[in-house]
């Protein structure tokens, strides 16, 4: 910055992994900056809270080697060590009555790596293994980003290729509901496109998988307001603001509290529902196309048996209620026992169901799956629900995300709802704040001194 310079000041609103990523961006480029978050605490739509002594995170959140963007913001906030990923991919997939099969990446180069695991994938016939290997070879030939992909739905392309109803529930629904929140039927194809090229067919280890060791209040929202604080990030906390004001030629503000905080930047990264609440009508962003994005679940059972019962660090499943199993024992706090973490993706069907009601279904679930478990004795069963854990990843949706920057030269976007290219991952969150702090920086670096690149 020049001498007598006044540093730039850019207002985030959220407190998620887009905002702190932005508020960090613009206060390592030299910018004042504040951040305001209507809730308690940092780390938006991944968090963690106590239940009767267990530390009990709010979903199951993983991330792949290929996510550079989230991994550097854990580098950032000093915690990249606690979030450790596979050496080599290897996934278990278990089914009821058969030994487990694996999803691993061998030795040779991409996208061949995962050959010699589809052949022996045990849960499919010889004959839809094949036609799965040359199937995911199509699906890296498509472009996600031509509108007529985006048009088109995952399970009518997969049923056109001639995937049989077994191999896209026993393998594709595998891994395409858990990174999209939405069934391979009813999957938007580009963004299922986009997963398959970025993590599977990709470099040979991208798709290795991380999983956090501690909670995930640990892991972000805790690590955060410290690096904020070192960095000089004014945080507010439980600072809902009333409105956002983008005035034509004028700098935008918003209003907490009745009083008026003025910016040279505005970066808005709370949820899109709110987003569409707050932009002002003349942004530029069409509000009604964000309440379009609509919203998908995401149900969380969580079981406490008396011993070890699963046997790896996670498993999927197939032919079961049951979708990803996680073992969170340590990073939980329980001392004796095991404690499983089940999440339930695209689970409009579990939504309002009794826990009594969950207990029916998924236990027995359980006892089919790990032979282990029929013997244990189960101590706790408890369900959490995120009714809006993400926006619906159907069809379509390319054309209702907005960029990082509106008509009103102040005011930008952020969130994973944005239109990074990435589902609505914690990789697509940090991404957007990042695109978000380097399109608010532009300006304001001109009229500052500010170098033409963030440090």
């Amino acid at each position: 910055m020049t001498a007598g310079a006044r540093a730039p000041r850019v207002l985030v609103v959220g407190g998620g992994l887009a905002g702190i990523a932005a508020a960090l961006h613009c206060a390592d480029a030299g910018a004042s900056v504040r951040l305001l978050e209507a809730r308690p605490r940092l780390g938006g739509a991944t968090w963690s809270t106590q239940h009767d002594g267990l530390a009990v995170d709010n979903g199951q959140h993983v991330f792949l080697r290929c996510c550079t963007a989230y991994r550097g913001l854990l580098r950032r906030l000093g915690v990249e060590h606690l979030a450790p990923i596979q050496r080599r991919l290897a996934i278990p997939v278990l089914s009821p009555g058969a030994p487990a099969a694996w999803i691993r990446r061998g030795p040779l180069p991409a996208p061949a790596h995962l050959a010699g695991s589809l052949l022996r994938y045990r849960h499919l016939p010889l004959r839809d293994r094949v036609r799965v290997a040359r199937t995911a070879r199509r699906l890296g030939r498509l472009d996600p980003a031509d509108p007529r992909v985006d048009a088109l739905r995952l399970g009518d392309w997969l049923a056109a290729q001639g995937e049989s109803p077994a191999a896209v529930d026993s393998f594709w629904d595998l891994l395409v509901r858990p990174t999209l929140n939405a069934s391979a039927r009813e999957a938007s194809l580009a963004l299922s496109a986009f997963v398959f090229q970025e993590g599977l067919l990709g470099a040979s280890d991208a798709g290795d998988v991380g999983v956090s060791s501690v909670p995930l209040g640990r892991l972000h929202g805790e690590p955060a307001a410290a690096a904020l604080a070192r960095a000089g990030v004014e945080v507010r906390l439980r600072a809902r603001i009333d409105a956002l004001e983008a005035p034509a030629g004028g700098a935008p503000a918003v209003r907490l509290d009745g009083i008026r905080l003025d910016a040279d930047a505005v970066i808005l990264a709370t949820e899109h529902e709110p987003a569409a609440r707050l932009l002002p009508a003349n942004c530029g962003v069409d509000r009604a196309a964000l309440l379009r994005l609509g919203r998908a679940p995401i149900v969380n059972l969580h079981v406490v048996f008396d011993r070890k019962v699963l046997p790896w660090p996670f498993a999927a499943a197939v032919a079961s209620p049951l979708q990803w199993i996680f073992d969170r024992t340590q990073a939980s706090g329980l001392d004796e026992g095991q404690y499983l973490a089940v999440s339930l993706s695209s689970a409009d069907e579990w939504v309002g169901v009794s826990r009594e009601e969950l207990s029916r279904v998924f236990l027995p679930a359980f006892a089919a799956l790990l032979p282990a478990a029929r013997e244990a004795r189960v101590l706790r069963f408890f369900a959490t629900c995120e009714r809006a854990a993400t926006f619906a990843q159907r069809p379509g949706t390319a054309r209702l995300r907005p960029g990082a920057e509106t008509a009103h030269p102040g005011l930008f976007l952020a969130g994973a709802w944005t239109a990074t290219g990435w589902p609505a991952t914690m990789e697509g969150a940090v991404k957007s704040g990042l695109s978000a702090a380097e399109a608010a920086l532009r300006p304001v670096r001109r009229g500052a001194g500010l170098p033409a690149e963030a440090a």
